[in-house]
This record gives C-alpha cells, sequence and structure tokens, in this order.
C-alpha cells in the first residue's frame, strides 16, 4: 500500500526547484471554484472524496475536485509535498513515518476508521488462513508466515499489537510482502499460511474457502483512525481558508457516506473494480468526521515499539 523511504530524497530536490518557482498549491479561477487535485487510491475506504465530487459537497464549498489513483498513501505524501497534490489521502502509520522523515504534512480531515467490531463479518479488515488451518485466533499466529501488503506499516504494526493481547509472541511474527490483489493466491497456493488483508480482498478470499481469525484494526486500538486526508504546511500556511472549505466538504461527505451506505456501494462501482456481486456484500468501514486522537497516539506508540519509528512521534504536530 504505502512506500515513502525511497521517495524522500528526490522530494525533496523538486520540493526546492518547485519553491524557487513560486508554486501556490490551488489554482484559482478568478470568480469561480478553486481548483484542486486530491492524490488518492481507488479503494473502498476513499469512497466519501468520490462521493464529495459527485454529490456536489465540494461545489457548494467552492472548489473544482480532480481525484488523481496513486498506488499508495505513500505515493501521494510526496506528491503533496511537491505540489504536484494539493491533498492527499494516506494510512496513520505512513503519516507518522513521514513527519518523522521531514515531510511538512498536516492532517486536515479523518479518513476512515475501523468498525470496532471483531468478529466474522464485523470489521473490513482481517487475517484470513485456510480452512484446514490449525491457527484460530491471534495468539496462534506466532510461529506462522503472514502475508502483508506492505512491511512495517499499519499491517504489521496492528497485528503485533493483536498478538500481544492475545497473549502470544510477536517477536515470533513473520511477515511476507504480497499485493491485495495477489494474496488470496498465494494463500490456495500455501506459499503463506495467512493473510493480513481488507476489503474487498477479504470477501473474495473467504468466498474461495478461507476463513477470518482476527481482525487487527479492530482488535489492536480501540476504534482505529487508519487512515486521513492531508495536505502540505505550506499550503495550510498560504491559503488556510481552501484548506477549510475542503475539511468542511470532507466532513459533509463523510456524514453523508456513514448514513447512506447503499450510496456508497453504488459510488464504489464507479471507480473501484470490483464486481456488482462483491459490492453488495462487502464489510464497510467507518466514516466518523472526528479523528480519534487516542487511537493515532495508540499507533505512534506501536510503531515506536516495532522499531518503525525511530524515536517518540509528535502526534500533536501532525493533527489538525
Amino acid at each position: 500500500m504505502y512506500r515513502l523511504r525511497a521517495a524522500v530524497a528526490a522530494t525533496a530536490v523538486l520540493l526546492l526547484s518547485l519553491t524557487a518557482c513560486g508554486n501556490d498549491g490551488a489554482k484559482s479561477g478568478g470568480d469561480g471554484p478553486d481548483s484542486i487535485e486530491i492524490g488518492a487510491l481507488s479503494i473502498v475506504d476513499t469512497a466519501p472524496v468520490h462521493l464529495a465530487v459527485s454529490h456536489g459537497f465540494f461545489a457548494k464549498n467552492g472548489i473544482s475536485a480532480k481525484i488523481t489513483p496513486v498506488q499508495g498513501g505513500a505515493n501521494s505524501a510526496p506528491g503533496v509535498v511537491s505540489g504536484q497534490f494539493d491533498f492527499g489521502f494516506s494510512n496513520t502509520t505512513t503519516l507518522l513515518t513521514a513527519r518523522e522523515q521531514g515531510l511538512p504534512l498536516k492532517a486536515v480531515a479523518n479518513g476512515v476508521s475501523s468498525t470496532g467490531q471483531a468478529g466474522p463479518g464485523k470489521d473490513y479488515s482481517a487475517i484470513l488462513v485456510p480452512k484446514d488451518s490449525s491457527i484460530r485466533s491471534a495468539k496462534d499466529l506466532p510461529g506462522h508466515n503472514i502475508a502483508v501488503n506492505q512491511l512495517q506499516n499499519i499491517g504489521d504494526t496492528t497485528i503485533r499489537a493483536a498478538v500481544r493481547k492475545a497473549g502470544g509472541d510477536p517477536g515470533k511474527l513473520r511477515f511476507t510482502e504480497i499485493p491485495l490483489p495477489d494474496m488470496a493466491a498465494a494463500l490456495a497456493a500455501g506459499r503463506v499460511d495467512a493473510v493480513w488483508t481488507v476489503e474487498p480482498f477479504q470477501t473474495q478470499t473467504v468466498d474461495q474457502g478461507a476463513r477470518a481469525v482476527c481482525w487487527p484494526f479492530a482488535e489492536a486500538v480501540d476504534n482505529l483512525t487508519v487512515a486521513m486526508y492531508f495536505t502540505s504546511e505550506k499550503l495550510l500556511r498560504e491559503n488556510p481558508g481552501l484548506v477549510k472549505r475542503f475539511t468542511t466538504a470532507i466532513n459533509q461527505a463523510l456524514a453523508y457516506a456513514r448514513t447512506h451506505p447503499e450510496a456508497v456501494r453504488e459510488e464504489l462501482g464507479t471507480y473501484t473494480k470490483i464486481p456488482p456481486s462483491v459490492i453488495h456484500r462487502i464489510v464497510l468501514p467507518k466514516w466518523p468526521t472526528e479523528i480519534n486522537r487516542a487511537s493515532v497516539q495508540a499507533v505512534a506508540d506501536l510503531a515506536r515499539k516495532d522499531g518503525v519509528l525511530k524515536r517518540p512521534a509528535d502526534v500533536g504536530a501532525l493533527l489538525p
């Protein structure tokens, strides 16, 4: 999902050149709406930002928005700093890592949250195993090889935390990096013992005979803020009014998504390749308008414990 470290050096060079040219971020159309570009993954989590376009929440706030698909949050982070994007969407761990590495990013709105419930069909992220596996819970995972889509990120961080809570030894976990779309095949072929995945891949892998044994987002941290929308400190400083209107539009879209799940499912068919038969069965995440600051601090503490962060995070510097 999220590669970051390799992009930091190139971003610094690009940032210097753009600063010299006086890049101001959003483009103004005179008396018309402000045009912005948003870097975001084309996944279930980002349904509200697409609803903000299709249902006019951006337009009502004087914004014309273009959403550019990216491969991961670590692509949107340097893109926002360099001025390629005005806003981005990324998971909490990537944003904490970006801040530690000196990228001047600031979260401006909640992105997506876990449901806070563990159990079959209750959260949109789970660890899945073959039907005949001896693994029954998080406590059984140590000693086994688990697929994650990105090492040293929110997946393995929350898995370690869930194993600790269950009384297992997270130091004995083994992780293999595999893209989310390839995990079901890797599990079926026996290349890994378990896979950590999110919707729609969770439902699709269960359809192929796998079963869920752990829900790390829900089990690791209460009501976890999984990802957030963010901008650069430069844009926040130079155009705080635009940032405020963006946040207002996103919060309106989050509230709409929370109360209109069928509209979310319909929207998913416009920007993802999820089959319609799967769209109507997947577990949707939660979209609260408030960032759970305690959960962000908890992720920061866990990432520091696991060595993902090299020093204690200044969570306040990242959050609004």
